[in-house]
């Protein structure tokens, strides 16, 4: 590898560090889960725009993925990276509460 490519991918590896890598386990299409899927998308749109990947799980479709993740209410947001893990429970309705539990400040927006 030349060192420019090796830059490249530094650069590519710095990037995908400040991803927003976001788990939401829900069940089916309850009210509830329904209500969180359309919140943290309207979240993610308006506050991370293209900085983030979203990963939808029912865990009645896949209940293996839950099991491994230990869930102990639904609906709930698992943010994967950047920084530590943080988890998140609930509709996603109170923005200021889930920009704060993603690691982001109302103020830098």
């Amino acid at each position: 590898m030349s060192e420019q490519e090796a830059t490249l991918q530094g650069n590519e590896d710095a990037e995908d560090q400040n991803v927003f890598r976001l788990r939401l386990f829900i069940t089916g299409a309850s009210p509830n889960s329904t209500r969180a899927v359309n919140n943290l998308k309207t979240i993610c749109e308006t506050y991370l725009r293209q900085n983030y990947e979203m990963e939808i799980v029912d865990v009645h479709q896949q209940p293996l993925i839950a099991e491994s993740e230990e869930i102990i209410a639904l609906p709930l947001l698992v943010k994967k990276s950047p920084g530590p893990e943080r988890r998140l429970i609930g509709d996603m309705s109170d923005t200021e509460k889930v920009l704060k539990g993603l690691g982001i400040s109302t103020s830098d927006i």
